[in-house]
């Protein structure tokens, strides 16, 4: 059995699923702004969003979950820090089940998360998951994917994003397009999953 990060508070993390039997998580655009939706109603109360990007058959998050002092007391356990993400994933799941009158599973395994540990690796994985509907060949260009945060982290309309600080890490906004395209540019695409 694969073994799991407690997630802690205070902690930057890059979290990630597929589709179970690599079925599709998202077969019409409704249902990525449904995700979206979901991710607002159970995320929020407990992390700050940094980035996403949701694929066909795949997503991905980066995240800090909140400091202690910001959490509601019933997260104070470490233990119910991942309960937020069942209801989002168990409700997502039951919306397209419903919808699509299947039953089962939809996700792969229980979420992975991997521990973001120093800024460096932080800006990586956020250029990293913006690129990745290039690396999977859903698009050529990455700036115009309508499913992830890109967009909305060089916009000014109100997001839910923590857009200064993510701006901040990479110095500012032309910075932060830049390092996109000189990745891009250098083909690197270093695997996080």
């Amino acid at each position: 059995m694969e073994k799991y990060d407690i997630l802690e508070p205070d902690t930057f993390y890059h979290i990630y699923n597929r589709g179970n039997n690599k079925e599709d998580l998202f077969l019409e655009p409704e249902n990525y702004l449904h995700f979206l939706k979901l991710i607002k109603t159970h995320l929020i109360e407990i992390a700050d969003i940094y980035g996403y990007c949701l694929l066909k058959n795949h997503f991905h998050l980066v995240l800090k979950i909140k400091s202690k002092t910001e959490l509601p007391e019933k997260y104070h356990n470490e233990n119910r820090l991942s309960q937020p993400f069942s209801n989002l994933f168990n409700g997502y799941t039951k919306a397209i089940n419903k919808r699509y009158e299947r039953e089962g599973s939809l996700f792969r395994v229980r979420f992975k998360r991997e521990r973001i540990t120093d800024l460096n690796y932080l800006r990586n994985v956020i250029v990293y998951i913006h690129l990745n509907p290039v690396k999977h060949s859903f698009t050529k260009y990455y700036n115009t994917y309508l499913h992830s945060s890109f967009q909305s982290l060089i916009s000014l309309k109100v997001t839910l994003l923590k857009r200064e600080e993510v701006l901040e890490l990479f110095g500012d906004l032309q910075n932060f397009i830049f390092v996109h395209q000189e990745y891009l540019k250098k083909g690197v695409f270093e695997d996080f999953e």
